[in-house]
């Protein structure tokens, strides 16, 4: 019946002016009474069929829906026959199907181009965002053999605050104030994590902490922070090239303009790649900084940041590890537990001296969480200890600041 109806809307249109959604409604309404004046339905089956129209024609079809559930965290389309879907933690199959591949082509289409990116089959997998800023990533035939295939993220429409990560016990209270204190004081923050484990959102909770009179430029892939409260922000975004012949402005381009920006903070969504390497010169030319990167522990993060950094500069492994200890302060490592929940599992500060035997970067381990057991709903029971104490004290001194008092 959906297909008849919008069928029939398609070919009333008049393409030649624009049409209102209320118009457009109005015309869906016309046909759906045609349709069904023969037949009885329920109010309520006569509205989903209203509504399934217009998303077909004017939204995401039958993806619109589930964008627009706010319990959705991703939407996962493996061709037209499979879409998947994680709710409250868990990926659970859904009933929706898409009517031909022809219509799921459509709507990746539109999905690229409301945000002036290109996908095809010369340029099969693009990263984009939906106007709610739901992140997308599509891959296209000939590298998806099963039809193309869809992955959305979906953020809060409100962010969620450091006040809300300590509701779900992500954070701890002392925690929070002991991190608020570094950021007020300047240490260049780098946040790693694996898939899932929360980083984007930290990082947009830290964010919070940069005092309000401050310049604040943020650097994105795609646009997900939410950033709110900095009067004098910059926000900027990558492009991808182009068929009309725009050529690609990369993370390192923007992170190299912002430096003639005269910003205080600089605020990377993710380092991948050599674009690293530009990050830590910020960091190293008086620059504060934060970014966040994916990595299975802390000092996991450090060896990617170096493969990272030399895949940008031909310089020896020994200056790397100098750049990285003197440009990073501090890292914090999330992690996605198997209670599902997200919680900051380590926090480390780098310090400036490279380990004279190793050469390596030696990490001096602040705080660590630590698991207690079970309570009966099979939630992980655990608390963060204290491991030891910052060395590098020198910016806390130099701002007038000092750390919180007690261990938790």
């Amino acid at each position: 019946m959906r297909a008849v109806v919008k069928d029939r809307v398609m070919n009333s249109l008049d393409f030649s002016r624009e049409i209102t959604d209320r118009e457009m409604y109005e015309i869906i309404d016309r046909e759906i009474s045609m349709q069904l004046r023969h037949r009885v339905v329920t109010l309520e089956e006569r509205k989903s069929l209203r509504q399934q129209v217009f998303h077909s024609i004017r939204k995401l079809d039958v993806l619109q829906h589930l964008v627009d559930d706010p319990t959705i965290t991703e939407i996962m389309v493996n061709g037209t026959d499979n879409i998947f879907i994680e709710k409250n933690g868990v990926i659970m199959e859904s009933d929706c199907r898409f009517e031909s591949r022809q219509r799921l082509e459509d709507v990746v289409q539109q999905i690229v181009s409301s945000c002036n990116r290109v996908v095809n089959e010369s340029s099969p997998i693009v990263d984009a965002r939906l106007d709610n800023g739901s992140r997308v990533n599509i891959v296209l035939s000939p590298v998806a053999l099963n039809g193309p295939i869809v992955t959305i993220r979906r953020f809060p429409e409100k962010p969620i605050t450091m006040r809300r990560l300590i509701e779900l016990g992500s954070i701890s209270e002392y925690l929070k104030s002991y991190i608020e204190v570094l950021i007020k004081a300047g240490y260049n923050i780098f946040i790693s994590g694996g898939t899932g484990s929360g980083k984007t959102t930290f990082l947009n909770a830290l964010s919070d902490f940069i005092p309000k009179d401050q310049r604040l430029i943020s650097i994105e892939d795609n646009a997900e922070l939410q950033i709110l409260g900095v009067p004098n922000l910059v926000r900027m975004e990558a492009r991808n090239a182009n068929v009309e012949g725009c050529k690609p402005i990369t993370i390192r381009d923007l992170i190299k303009s912002s430096l003639r920006m005269r910003p205080d903070w600089i605020v990377v969504g993710e380092v991948r790649g050599d674009e690293c390497v530009d990050m830590l010169q910020a960091m190293n030319t008086g620059h504060m900084a934060m970014s966040t990167g994916h990595a299975n522990s802390a000092e996991d993060m450090l060896s990617r940041i170096e493969t990272m950094v030399l895949m940008g500069m031909e310089i020896p492994l020994p200056a790397v590890r100098g750049q990285i200890a003197s440009g990073i302060d501090i890292v914090v490592h999330l992690g996605r537990l198997r209670d599902r929940t997200r919680k900051v599992l380590e926090i480390c500060e780098l310090e400036k001296e490279l380990d004279p035997e190793s050469g390596r970067i030696k990490v001096n381990t602040l705080f660590r969480f630590e698991e207690e057991g079970e309570d009966e709903r099979g939630k992980i029971i655990g608390k963060w200890r204290k491991v030891s104490e910052l060395k590098a004290t020198e910016k806390l001194m130099a701002a007038g600041l000092s750390l919180p008092e007690g261990d938790k």
